[in-house]
């Protein structure tokens, strides 16, 4: 009998992952889905509260997580963590936004968003991967990038200058990483509706651009980055790495 391919798992079985960014949102959403498939997540943000409450729901679920505060601008304490856990999986989803005019942008707005949104996700990247490196196993390493990583938008001239770095970073890194099979990649999101978008979608002018934008005629919801990320994580995209998966509804077709 002739022998068939086997579809390559999506489980993440015996598989340890850190998400930041994990208390809400897209962050809260990735941390479902690996825990979802298997995985023991370690659950890192800021705030405390709402980061408590995201690992109790899901540890009710009956999936394994822990929650552990963490400022990712804090390199010290970034290295600290994933030097003691050596993760297969990091997904980075911190991300700081401060929109206006290029020429209303101050070097106190420029400095606050590249230190989350390039400076700790260069670090946490190159944590990463030494510590897999030095564990003698492969990993995924995936950051939730945008759009506004391949595409230009209005008052958004900071942000798409983090984003647009951080797609030039992936791709170096995972030449470079290669050779040990670790694979890096971003998703890049098109607007997803979450608590930290809300006024954007309140503000009639930016949500009718969106929908002009978005050629499915509908905005995005978390769930809609939850299996992109679990199939990075996945042997299922063995042999993918320094690239992005637009989740963008057709934003970037034009």
């Amino acid at each position: 009998m002739t022998d068939l391919p086997r579809t390559p798992s999506l489980s993440l079985t015996g598989k340890t992952a850190l998400v930041t960014g994990a208390s809400s949102g897209i962050g809260q959403g990735c941390a479902v889905a690996l825990a979802e498939a298997g995985a023991h997540v370690v659950c890192a943000a800021r705030g405390v509260e709402r980061l408590q409450d995201t690992v109790t729901t899901m540890t009710a679920a009956g999936w394994s997580a822990e929650a552990v505060q963490l400022d990712q601008g804090d390199l010290g304490a970034l290295k600290m963590l994933v030097d003691a856990r050596a993760f297969d999986i990091v997904v980075n989803s911190a991300g700081l936004a401060r929109h206006g005019p290029a020429m209303d942008t101050t070097p106190e707005d420029f400095d606050a968003v590249t230190d989350v949104n390039l400076r700790s996700a260069y670090f946490l990247s190159a944590y990463a991967a030494k510590a897999m490196i030095a564990a003698g196993k492969p990993g995924s390493i995936i950051h939730i990038s945008s759009q506004m990583g391949h595409v230009g938008g209005v008052d958004r001239a900071l942000y798409c200058a983090t984003k647009h770095g951080l797609e030039g970073m992936v791709k170096a890194m995972a030449i470079e990483w290669g050779k040990s099979r670790i694979r890096i990649n971003t998703v890049c999101p098109t607007f997803i509706r979450t608590p930290l978008t809300q006024s954007t979608f309140d503000n009639p002018e930016r949500a009718a651009w969106i929908m002009e934008k978005i050629k499915l005629d509908r905005v995005g919801e978390v769930e809609d980055i939850m299996g992109a990320v679990l199939y990075l994580a996945s042997d299922a995209s063995g042999l993918v790495t320094g690239t992005s998966m637009l989740i963008d509804g057709g934003w970037t077709a034009d």
